[in-house]
């Protein structure tokens, strides 16, 4: 089937199924309450810190950005398709996609360019909400770009590795902590930063870092992004097309 009939087909079943479910609903705004709470929450919190405290969060704020918007916003989003595919497992659907017309291949094309691309509109729009940073709209596609496969790699990893919502929840909490080891590397200066860059979180945090801070040698990262985080993706789709292949 062709990309545009899939869409057609698949695309006001994901809708239906996420406006009647109230705890995939609300996900969807979430990000833009992040944001929200970011642009009004962080600078009053950074006020009252520094009258009291005589502590300044601003050279903080690329290390709140990189995690609340750059990563958890996708993240969210792979959170959203993840539970819509473990929904579809529960109710047998993903078994009954496999005497229609649409392949399997097809399916998880669709489940894993749908987040991607959702992922990669919407930092455009959260970012400058948030507006704690100034980037460039070419330094801003960059880590949108980068950011993008964590969208679709969360859901193939929910999809593949939990039964149910309750199995997929208790993963999402479990991967919180890993999700925020790189920020550690944001404080190391020496060659032990790049010990973090084993956790697929880095590479974008990395090459949002280097964009805002103005500096060059940004494309290893950028490739090392989008290679690494695309080869975890392919390795779970091939799981997930396992797992319902059984």
């Amino acid at each position: 089937m062709k990309a545009t009939k899939v869409i057609k087909s698949l695309g006001p079943i994901d809708l239906r199924n996420i406006l009647r479910d109230s705890t995939l609903s609300w996900m969807v705004f979430l990000p833009i309450l992040l944001a929200m709470l970011l642009r009004w929450g962080l600078p009053a919190l950074t006020t009252r810190l520094i009258v009291e405290y005589d502590l300044d969060l601003t050279v903080y704020y690329p290390v709140f950005l990189a995690f609340f918007i750059v990563i958890l916003c996708p993240v969210l989003f792979g959170v959203l398709v993840g539970f819509l595919l473990l929904d579809e497992k529960d109710d047998q659907t993903l078994t009954a996609l496999q005497v229609t017309p649409l392949s399997l291949n097809a399916y998880i094309a669709y489940r894993v360019a749908v987040p991607m691309a959702l992922s990669f509109v919407l930092m455009f729009v959260i970012f400058p909400l948030a507006n704690l940073g100034d980037l460039n709209v070419s330094a801003l596609a960059l880590t949108a770009l980068a950011s993008a496969p964590m969208a679709p790699m969360f859901a193939l990893y929910l999809a593949s590795f939990a039964t149910n919502k309750v199995q997929g929840f208790a993963l999402m909490k479990l991967s919180g902590f890993v999700l925020m080891l790189p920020i550690i590397s944001y404080f190391v200066q020496s060659g032990w930063q790049y010990a973090f860059a084993l956790v697929p979180t880095y590479w974008p945090m990395k090459v949002y870092w280097i964009m805002q801070a103005g500096e060059g040698g940004v494309a290893p990262f950028f490739i090392g992004a989008v290679l690494y985080q695309s080869l975890i993706v392919v390795l779970l789709a091939r799981r997930l097309n396992k797992v319902m292949s059984r």
